[in-house]
């Protein structure tokens, strides 16, 4: 969930504002933000919002903080769409400024003049930002690749890329995703052959490719693999249905084949569909897992194929393997990066950063984007490459590029913020914190009437046969501790349900093992 900032004169300039999605750490939630606390306190001197490009880890927080932040955003045109979109969903279009820049036109953002750097990455516009300062030349790289055949754009090339060096970079603020891949990620072209290679080996079989709904070039990929195998293409997942509108809104995609409908795709020999489906991640609610659970219009049987034409992102791979166990035990066959060229990172590898770091020769390489393992590793690369300066820079942390030696000058107050139904609220806040204890190990709830008589309810202990003999114990437990206390804690509303709680606790780890939250509360007069 990408959020950069940089300060100069008293101004800050942010890079991308984005999400990530929710893990077990927080039970019932579906989205992550950066909180962004630092800045949100300095929003007088905050000049501008600028986007590299459209994945979700840096744009997706847009609707949920640019109207408060209440500053533009410069995006290109079909990253910009894609934005638009979001705020339209949010109904806040007339309250956030949008600025479309058009190919490598410069423009300002308060003390910074910016322009856009075209490289390869696995969605359309992807690109590198140049921030021109008073004090030095910052290479903000975003998400990045060398690809010498993209499919889709014109990256800048080798050539423009030294010219830039030449002009000098004090700073190079870096992708470290990829970076203990020792090859090269591979160029989008080379995908083409092993779909083709896989494709035409299953005649006659229903094909399913599950991608990542952002890469255009692999949709574009896809949609030549289907004209030349005989297939027609079925595309299932409002946010493949979504990209393939805007890309073709802003010129790209425009040979993809018309998609057929659920209906015709089901009526057509097997043989001569391709589906095209969101859900190679695990999302429960994406058209693979609905296709998975015969819970879809699209139906695969026996023999039918998938192919992943994804990598397994880090956290997923439990999800993921809960989809391939159920395609598994449906017979239908899976097909993975593993065993297949069928797809290519959009991060570098460690010879695409050597190459960068030869071109650009900044005088301070920043690591960013990464595990602390990768950015400390890149670090060390950029020392092997003969980097004069590498910052290994945390969440928070305040660093001075210029004037004078670059150094960590400062730690800020960071953290994350989740979305909790409508509500945007502290990761580790109590709301959140209670629920997971809760999770865990369950919840007890007491109800005492003024003569201490209690009612118990117990949700999520392993009770069963069980559960009425810990009932019956638990109240004998709360009026003995009842009875035990002394002077003027008998009539304390507060001594009362605290000696009931612990007294309910303690009975429910005898029998259960479990310490489960409870829930006091005094009824009556």
């Amino acid at each position: 969930m990408n959020v950069n900032l940089y300060g100069c004169d008293g101004q800050w300039l942010m890079v991308d504002l984005g999400m990530t999605f929710s893990g077990n750490e927080y039970p019932g939630v579906d989205l992550v933000f950066a909180d962004l606390e630092f800045i949100e306190e300095r929003l007088d001197d905050l000049a501008g919002i600028v986007l590299t490009h459209a994945h979700e880890d840096h744009i997706g927080a847009i609707p949920y903080f640019a109207a408060d932040l209440g500053v533009p955003l410069y995006a290109t045109p079909f990253t910009a769409e894609l934005i638009r979109r979001k705020l339209e969903e949010a109904g806040i279009t007339n309250e956030v400024e949008l600025h479309v820049i058009e190919g490598t036109d410069s423009f300002s953002v308060g003390p910074f003049d910016v322009n856009y750097v075209p490289l390869a990455h696995s969605i359309a516009e992807g690109n590198a930002l140049v921030i021109d300062t008073p004090y030095g030349r910052i290479f903000h790289t975003g998400d990045w690749k060398l690809d010498e055949d993209p499919i889709v754009g014109e990256p800048t090339t080798e050539e423009e890329l030294t010219v830039i060096g030449d002009e000098g970079v004090l700073a190079m603020v870096c992708d470290s995703t990829n970076v203990f891949n020792p090859e090269p990620s591979g160029s989008e072209g080379a995908v083409y052959k092993g779909l083709m290679d896989e494709v035409a080996r299953h005649k006659g079989k229903r094909v399913l490719v599950t991608t990542f709904a952002s890469n255009v070039a692999r949709l574009h990929t896809l949609g030549e693999v289907a004209k030349a195998n005989g297939r027609q293409i079925c595309v299932a997942g409002r946010s493949l249905d979504r990209i393939l509108e805007v890309s073709q809104a802003n010129g790209y995609l425009l040979d993809f084949p018309d998609p057929v409908d659920f209906d015709t795709a089901m009526g057509l020999p097997r043989g001569e569909i391709m589906i095209v489906a969101t859900g190679g991640q695990g999302e429960p609610r994406a058209a693979l897992s609905r296709i998975a659970e015969s819970n879809h219009p699209l139906e695969l049987i026996a023999g039918d194929v998938v192919l992943f034409s994804s990598k397994q992102i880090p956290g997923n791979e439990i999800s993921i393997g809960k989809i391939q166990n159920k395609l598994a035990d449906s017979g239908i066959v899976m097909v993975t990066e593993r065993q297949s060229a069928i797809h290519v990172s959009g991060h570098p590898g460690r010879p695409e950063l050597e190459a960068m770091y030869g071109w650009l020769r900044p005088e301070v390489l920043v690591p960013v984007h990464g595990e602390i393992r990768h950015m400390q590793e890149q670090a060390r690369v950029g020392r092997a490459a003969g980097i004069p300066h590498n910052l290994f820079q945390k969440n928070g942390d305040i660093v001075r590029l210029a004037p004078g030696k670059p150094s960590r000058l400062a730690q800020t107050r960071t953290g994350r913020l989740v979305l909790d139904g409508d509500l945007i609220v502290p990761a580790d806040g109590e709301s959140i914190a209670m629920r997971r204890r809760m999770a865990y190990n369950g919840v007890v709830v007491v109800a005492l009437d003024p003569k201490g008589r209690a009612s118990i309810e117990a949700l999520g202990l392993p009770l069963d046969e069980d559960h009425e003999d810990f009932i019956a114990e638990a109240k004998s437990d709360i009026a003995d501790a009842l009875k035990k206390l002394k002077g003027s804690a008998r009539s304390d509303a507060g001594a009362i349900a605290e000696a009931a709680r612990l007294a309910t606790r303690r009975a429910a780890q005898r029998w259960s093992g479990k310490r489960p939250q409870v829930k006091v509360m005094l009824t009556g007069g």
